[in-house]
């Protein structure tokens, strides 16, 4: 028994299926590189994105802590900004009704501090007052030195008067930028 069979539409059935399989299999490859391409670049797009987003979060921070550093910066006096310091200490003795005059100003050989002496006159109040609000003032201060007198004046009386005092003070200015 022979069978009749065609064997044509067989044959070009399989060949057929074979040439779908092997399209199927391309493009199946093609589309795991593609994905595999795709994370990588979700992955770099998500770095990026977080990237611009700490940067905008510093910038923001930035902003935020600008008022705080300018107020910072006011505890420092820079080499060009000795002058505002010097009047600043002699409007501290005004307040406290003192007279106060810079004698001496030298940056010392470390280019960190500054060394002022400062000679300063009133009443015994006025100079303790003006000694507390220099060691209480937004720059970072040492004494060196402190030489405090009651000056004696005879009146026409022939008697001393004892209110009036003087001070010189040596003071090294640690907060000094140069």
């Amino acid at each position: 028994m022979q069978s009749n069979f065609p064997k044509a539409p067989l044959l070009i059935s399989i060949a057929f299926f074979v040439l779908s399989c092997l399209v199927f299999l391309f493009f199946y490859k093609a589309t795991n590189e593609n994905n595999a391409e795709v994370k990588l670049k979700e992955t770099e797009w998500q770095k990026e994105a977080s990237r611009r987003d700490e940067i905008k979060a510093l910038d923001h921070s930035i902003k935020i802590i600008e008022g705080e550093r300018s107020e910072l910066e006011t505890h420092f006096a820079r080499s060009s900004d000795v002058v505002p310091f010097l009047n600043t200490v002699e409007g501290l003795a005004r307040q406290t009704g003192a007279e106060a005059a810079v004698t001496a100003v030298d940056i010392l050989p470390d280019r960190k501090s500054l060394m002022v002496g400062l000679k300063a006159s009133g009443n015994f109040s006025g100079l303790y007052k003006f000694l507390t609000l220099l060691e209480n003032s937004p720059y970072e201060l040492e004494f060196v030195g402190m030489d405090m007198r009651r000056e004696t004046e005879a009146d026409a009386d022939g008697k001393t008067s004892l209110g009036r005092w003087e001070a010189v003070f040596k003071i090294r200015l640690l907060s000094f930028v140069e």
